[in-house]
């Protein structure tokens, strides 16, 4: 009779709805004052360089903030749920963990000079890889990224520009305004310097390699690491005409702005409802909201609706068994989202 009874608790799982989570913010030694005021959340002194929106990586794992599901972890639900919550495939593919990491970055000064591995490189660790993406929400008048090499040189001399502080003299230095894109394969060398405001879409991974670090000290006053050795061997070496994504905004609908193998992100601009049909694409979707206001209202395959406000900062995880959305922004406040899944191998 306790045995039934165990298995009949097991088959009465809380049905799955839109997941929002509980802030995660992260101090760094470069981190400013922004992420709070634009989450909404209550001011600090400290400086919050990161806020983490939806991960699963170990140790650093989103927490749902509401409903029956409250208090769970997001790993503990890929393992409960599976192919309902991630998709059908999802579960070999990624070895039964979330994919994705979705963070806010606020640069109150320049971040290190860094790179991250690929997959191959990665497993060395026991990790994956790193491939990202950053979309800027905010710049300052004068920031700026560092993306990519901006002439050719060899391991040689980047080991000695890492060594006297040079390295920065041969990066790609880009002028940023908000909505500009850059996509980061791994190997990609890059910084994000003062002033930049970026929402930072890439693979669930938190390994970086650090090729210079302006010689400062970590928080807790001891020299930050660096590891040389393993961006030489990361490092792709390759210069390229435009590390810029190119896009062209679609005012009240949708545009593609990075198509990978690891994610797909789109920005949905709608100024009035926008409906979107999910039931053919059988995977997770992760949903930033930028800018504006207004709400979401998903449908789910049991039937039941899910309205949740959105306003800048609100990040959301539509289960694979949400059927569609609609989109509906407050008057005189269009929306801007960005939406990312994987799509199916």
């Amino acid at each position: 009779m306790i045995i039934f009874a165990r298995k009949y608790l097991r088959m009465m799982k809380t049905a799955l709805y839109p997941l929002s989570f509980r802030p995660s913010l992260h101090e760094k030694v470069w981190g400013g004052h922004r992420i709070e005021a634009f989450k909404g959340l209550p001011s600090t002194d400290r400086p919050v360089g990161e806020s983490w929106e939806i991960s699963a990586v170990p140790g650093k794992e989103s927490v749902v903030a509401g409903g029956p599901l409250a208090g769970r972890t997001l790993a503990s639900l890929v393992e409960e749920y599976g192919a309902a919550l991630l998709g059908n495939g999802f579960q070999e593919r990624f070895g039964g963990e979330f994919p994705l990491l979705l963070k806010f970055i606020d640069a109150a000064g320049d971040l290190s000079v860094q790179v991250h591995p690929n997959d191959v490189l990665a497993a060395r660790s026991g990790a994956r890889g790193k491939t990202e993406m950053w979309y800027v929400v905010d710049a300052a008048p004068d920031a700026s990224l560092l993306v990519g090499f901006s002439r050719r040189i060899t391991p040689e001399e980047c080991l000695r520009r890492a060594q006297d502080g040079s390295i920065v003299e041969v990066l790609a230095r880009h002028a940023i305004r908000p909505g500009d894109v850059f996509f980061l394969p791994a190997g990609r060398i890059h910084a994000i310097c003062r002033g930049a405001f970026v929402a930072e879409i890439q693979q669930s991974s938190d390994i970086t390699y650090r090729v210079f670090d302006y010689g400062r000290a970590g928080l807790d006053g001891k020299p930050r690491p660096l590891h040389v050795a393993e961006a030489l061997e990361a490092l792709d070496f390759q210069v390229y005409d435009d590390y810029r994504t190119r896009y062209v905004p679609v005012p009240g609908g949708e545009v593609t702005l990075v198509r990978s193998p690891y994610f797909t992100t789109t920005l949905l601009t709608p100024d009035g409802p926008f409906c979107k049909d999910l039931t053919a694409q059988d995977a997770f979707v992760t949903m930033l909201c930028v800018k504006g206001e207004g709400t979401l209202c998903a449908r789910m395959a049991d039937g039941s609706e899910h309205t949740l406000p959105l306003r800048p900062g609100v990040s959301l995880l539509l289960p694979a068994c949400t059927e569609g959305i609609t989109l509906q922004p407050l008057a005189q406040s269009p929306l801007t989202l960005l939406s990312s899944f994987v799509e199916q191998a």
